[in-house]
Parts: C-alpha cells; sequence; structure tokens
C-alpha cells in the first residue's frame, strides 16, 4: 500500500509539472499581452511628458527673454536727464512745465519699442508722472495708498535698483477695460549722490505674450495665467484647471477633464516673472512598429520553446534523483535508523544534497554520542561528591538533640557549632534540589567556614562581595564547598600562616561571574592546566594527586555540562601568593519570587 501510495504521488508530480508549465505559457502570453498595452500606453505617456516640457521651456524662456529685454530699456530712463530734473527737485519747485518736459523725453525713448503701454513715476513725496496724455488720463486707476503702503514698496526698495516683475503694479495699477499689464518696477536712484529719488513702474502690455504663444506652433493650446489667477493670454478654456500647484519653477504635470475632455495638463512658473504657463496635450504617438511586433513574437516563441526544454531537463535530471533520494530517507525513518544513505546520485548538487545528508546523520550520531557521555560524566561526579558527604536526615534529629543535652550542660559553644552544622546540612540537602541560588549557596559556604574557623582559630578569615544583584541567580548546588575544602587543605593550611578567602560575585553584560580567592600556596601552571584538562581519568584507580583534585575537577565539569561550554572557568594563581578561581555563567537565570520566599524559610522537619 505504501508503495502504491508512493507511485500516485510520483504520477501527481509529474501532472503537476505539466500544468505548472502549461500555467508559465498561459501566464508567458498573458504578461506579453499587458506588457505590450502598457509599454505602449507608457510610452505614450512619456511622449506626451517631453512634448509638454519642452513646449513649457520654449515658451517660458521666451517670455524671460522679453522681459529682460525691457530690463535693460528700464535702464535709459536712470539717466534722463529731465526725469531726473524731476525726481531730484523739491516739492515746492515741481511745476507743471517740469512735469510736461519729463513726460515728453519718456515718450522719446518709448517710441523705441512697441510692446511699453505706459510709464508712472512717483517721487519720494509721492507726487507723480505718467507718459499719458490728457486725452486718455481716465484709462488707468492709481491706488495711491497702497503705493505708500511699506508693505507694498518693500519689494521694490529691497532690490536697490534691480527690476521687480508683477501683473498689474501688484494691484495697485490697473487698466479701466480690464486689460492685464506687466509691470517692471524698480527704484530711482540719483546718479550723481547715488540717493533713491523715487520708483519706476514700466507696464507692458499683453500683447507682448500674444506675440511670444503666436511664433510657437503649439500656442493654441497653450494659457498664460499671473500667479494670482490673473488672465493674460492664450485658451481662456485653461483657467478653470489653474491651481497653486503650478507655481513652481519645475513642470507640473497633472490629468484634468472627463471623457473625451480628459488630457494632461502640465504647467511651470516662468523664472523671476509671476507668470504661469498652461499646456493641454493628449498622450498620442503613432501605432507601434511591425518590426517592434515582430520582435516580440520571435522573443516569445523562442521563450516557449525554452519552457519546453526546462521540463523535459526537470523531469529527467531533478524529480527523478529527488524521489531516489527520498526513497532512501523513507526507508531510513521506516525502519528506524540513523544511517547512511546510498541513493546513486549524479556528482552535481543533487549529489551534495545526498552527502550533506550523510554529513547530518553522522554528526547527529556524534551529538547524541557526546550529550551521553556528558551526562554520564555529570551523574558521576555529583555522585562522587554526594558519597563524600555525610547527609542522613536522621542528623539533623541528632544534632539537635546533642545541642540540648550541651546548653543543659553550659556548653553554649558546643550549642552553637551544632546548630551550624545542622544549618549547613539543611542548606546542603536543599531538598534534593540540584540547582539552587546563589544566596543558598553562599550560606552553605559561611556555615562550613563556621564550623573550620572552630577547628583552625584564628587562621582562617573570610571575606564576601556579593552584589545584590546576583543573589538569585541559579547556580548548580555545592559548586563554592569544594573550592573552599581545597583552598583550606591544600592552599591555607600547607603555607602555615594566616590565611583569607573571599568570594566575590557580579553581573557583567548579563553574564554572571563568581570569584574564590585564597592566599595559600598557590599553584603552577602546569597543575592549572592538569585541573582545567578534560583527559583526566574518569575510571579506575587514580593516583593521591589526581583524588585531590578530584573535588575541584568534578565541579568544573559539573559547571561545564550546567552551561554547556567548556570555557567557563578561570585559573590565576602565583606560587606562594595566591589562586584566583573564577566561574563563567553566561546566560545567568534568576529564582521566581515564589521560589525565593520559600527558600528562605528553614524547615524544622528533621524526620
Amino acid at each position: 500500500m505504501a508503495k502504491e501510495k508512493k507511485k500516485k504521488t510520483r504520477k501527481s508530480l509529474s501532472s503537476s509539472l505539466r500544468r505548472v508549465i502549461a500555467g508559465i505559457v498561459f501566464v508567458l502570453v498573458l504578461s506579453v499581452i499587458i506588457s505590450v498595452f502598457v509599454v505602449t500606453r507608457r510610452e505614450r505617456m512619456d511622449y506626451a511628458l517631453r512634448e509638454s516640457e519642452g513646449v513649457l521651456n520654449g515658451v517660458a524662456n521666451s517670455i524671460y527673454g522679453e522681459i529682460d529685454r525691457y530690463r535693460e530699456l528700464s535702464k535709459l530712463f536712470l539717466m534722463d536727464d529731465p526725469l531726473a530734473q524731476f525726481l531730484r527737485a523739491e516739492s515746492d519747485d515741481v511745476t507743471i512745465g517740469m512735469i510736461n518736459t519729463a513726460r515728453y523725453s519718456i515718450l522719446r525713448t518709448m517710441n523705441i519699442t512697441e510692446s511699453v503701454d505706459s510709464i508712472f513715476v512717483f517721487r519720494e513725496d509721492y507726487q507723480y508722472l505718467s507718459s499719458n496724455l490728457a486725452t486718455n488720463a481716465q484709462a488707468y486707476q492709481v491706488d495711491l495708498e497702497l503705493i505708500r503702503d511699506d508693505e507694498w514698496r518693500e519689494p521694490i526698495l529691497a532690490g536697490k535698483g534691480s527690476i521687480t516683475v508683477s501683473i498689474n503694479g501688484n494691484q495697485a495699477l490697473k487698466r479701466t477695460n480690464g486689460s492685464p499689464l506687466i509691470t517692471i518696477s524698480r527704484a530711482m536712484y540719483d546718479l550723481l549722490r547715488q540717493k533713491r529719488t523715487g520708483i519706476m513702474l514700466m507696464n507692458l502690455s499683453s500683447k507682448l505674450l500674444e506675440r511670444v504663444l503666436q511664433a510657437n506652433p503649439s500656442g493654441e493650446s497653450i494659457c498664460l495665467i499671473g500667479v494670482d489667477g490673473t488672465y493674460l493670454a492664450g485658451d481662456e478654456k485653461l483657467i478653470k484647471y489653474f491651481s497653486e500647484d503650478f507655481c513652481s519653477t519645475e513642470v507640473v504635470h497633472q490629468m484634468v477633464g472627463k471623457g473625451e475632455e480628459r488630457m494632461l495638463l502640465s504647467g511651470r512658473e516662468v523664472n523671476e516673472v509671476p507668470i504661469v504657463v498652461l499646456f493641454a496635450s493628449a498622450p498620442s504617438i503613432p501605432v507601434m512598429p511591425m518590426a517592434t511586433i515582430y520582435v516580440l513574437g520571435i522573443l516569445f516563441g523562442i521563450f516557449l520553446i525554452s519552457i519546453i526544454v526546462a521540463g523535459t531537463f526537470i523531469s529527467r535530471h531533478i524529480t527523478g534523483p529527488i524521489f531516489r533520494l527520498t526513497d532512501a530517507m523513507e526507508q531510513n525513518r521506516q525502519e528506524g535508523k540513523l544511517e547512511k544513505i546510498e541513493a546513486g546520485l549524479p556528482p552535481n548538487e543533487l549529489g551534495m544534497l545526498e552527502e550533506e545528508y550523510n554529513n547530518m546523520i553522522e554528526h547527529v550520531n556524534d551529538l547524541i554520542k557526546r550529550l551521553f557521555e556528558k551526562e554520564k560524566v555529570l551523574q558521576n561526579a555529583e555522585m562522587r561528591v554526594l558519597h563524600e558527604q555525610i547527609k542522613p536526615h536522621f542528623l539533623y534529629n541528632s544534632l539537635e538533640t546533642i545541642g540540648f543535652l550541651a546548653m543543659d550542660a553550659g556548653a553554649e559553644k558546643v550549642h552553637d557549632a551544632l546548630e551550624t552544622l545542622g544549618s549547613f546540612y539543611r542548606n546542603f540537602l536543599s531538598k534534593g534540589d540540584r540547582e539552587v541560588s546563589l544566596r543558598r549557596e553562599i550560606m552553605i559556604v559561611k556555615d562550613y567556614l563556621s564550623l573550620q574557623k572552630l577547628r583552625y582559630g584564628d587562621i582562617l578569615e573570610d571575606e564576601y562581595d556579593i552584589a545584590p544583584d546576583t543573589e538569585d541567580c541559579i547556580v548548580p548546588k555545592l559548586i563554592l564547598q569544594p573550592l573552599i575544602e581545597n583552598s583550606i587543605y591544600h592552599g591555607i593550611r600547607l603555607k602555615g600562616e594566616a590565611g583569607t578567602i573571599k568570594i566575590t560575585s557580579f553581573m557583567e553584560g548579563g553574564v554572571l561571574h563568581v570569584i574564590v580567592r585564597d592566599t595559600g600556596v598557590g599553584m603552577s601552571q602546569e597543575k592549572i592546566d592538569e585541573i582545567l584538562s578534560k583527559d583526566q581519568t574518569r575510571g579506575g584507580e587514580k593516583s593521591v594527586e589526581q583524588s585531590e583534585s578530584f573535588g575541584l575537577w568534578g565541579t568544573i565539569e559539573r559547571i561545564r555540562c550546567f552551561c554547556d561550554e567548556d570555557d567557563v572557568v578561570r585559573i590565576r594563581s602565583d606560587e606562594g601568593e595566591f589562586t584566583e578561581i573564577e566561574f563563567i555563567f553566561p546566560h545567568a537565570k534568576k529564582k521566581k519570587p515564589k521560589e525565593k520566599v520559600s527558600e528562605n524559610v528553614q524547615s524544622n522537619d528533621h524526620r
């Protein structure tokens, strides 16, 4: 039954592959059609955008060039003597004759060009003259209050003699017939004294803009509008689409209108001139050339043939070998074995896959073996440590009874020693836990040292520098007591003088460090290397030297197993001076609050 299911799966996979290839062909055809449509539409849009930018930049540059030409013309009035006398004269000295003389002088200069509509010159005391004769004096409206306004004058005066361009004199000057004016404004200065004498407004007729549009082949689809929305020239139907978005020296494109009236509207502002140029166009280009269609057809045919060839190749050289590989792996699984396979795959990527699978199987077997050995070492180390300690429960009751007898006899020191010994074994057993907090481990050490001080008197001192944030960290039980015992019997006692044992703990970057330092005889580097070595004899008879260091070596092995790392112990020593052993716990965990509370309560049950 399993083989039949496998065959059905194989047939299903092959048919799925054919369906996938058919789907790819369908998607390819659809993609070609959509691509032709999208490319054509995109090309039309790009063509319209390029055309719009060309037209707008051409018209904007023409308008800027015309304005620049009249900028130069306005400089001539700075050197006009009658006009300078009119501006320089005191208020009481201005006469009708002086005004007419200056007016006629202005008219002579205006005759050089045809697009200057009028010129207005304002003195500092706001008296003014214009190029208009008495017959058309009512053709303009002048807002003297606005001209006196500092906010209106500020842009002109800030130019210090350079021109500023506005529409209708920035609302201070208008024609009564509503025709728009392009106003070139500049502050007038006395050439001799360099003192400001007034302001000149040169007004250009909108016919100037109409002439620019007539010179452009696309002029019928162009509209010129002031940045304030004032219609200047061109196609008036585009005014309704004007917005502040087009008030930029960069070309802005928007699709406007609906249905048949939908079009691409492009616009930009003329450099240094408050005029916006709008251009409407419909995205369209000639039909795609037949040569392009032929090339696309040929490419499509080549791609279709490539798909068929690729499908055949995949079926023969990929799916077949994969089936053989999966059969071999499935056989391993059913037999419950972790053995290498031989699927007879070709020496390519699939062969590499088979090789990597075999390497993985070998690695897994090696890991299982290592884990087994590690657990075995851990258990042996724990059993050896536990066998070397006195830990029967009846010891509690015995110690307590002896303590009461000592109290009755007045031997209070004996009672204290027995009480300390009871506390030591109570913490030592820890309800059978294999892991305890660093706080309880320190309690065990303190009780043990208290008992040792009864024997060795003043030659033994202990110090503690335990960081508060390390007290709740979980460590293997009885990792410090063997070190303390080793420091006393193989360090301080052999030195023959008073010694100190100091225990330090601190956290650094989430890593717990515990250091035990004694001022004993120290040890050689050869001895340190031997203790840190993982190749000590683990069975059979041990030498005396090996037996003496077993407690320390077994503790190191337990910590290595607990941390699942080898490089977690540092030993530093100076012979005749000190020995310092540092344990490093890379992933320090802490007891939960509930566990901490129960841990600090000593049990009185000594059954």
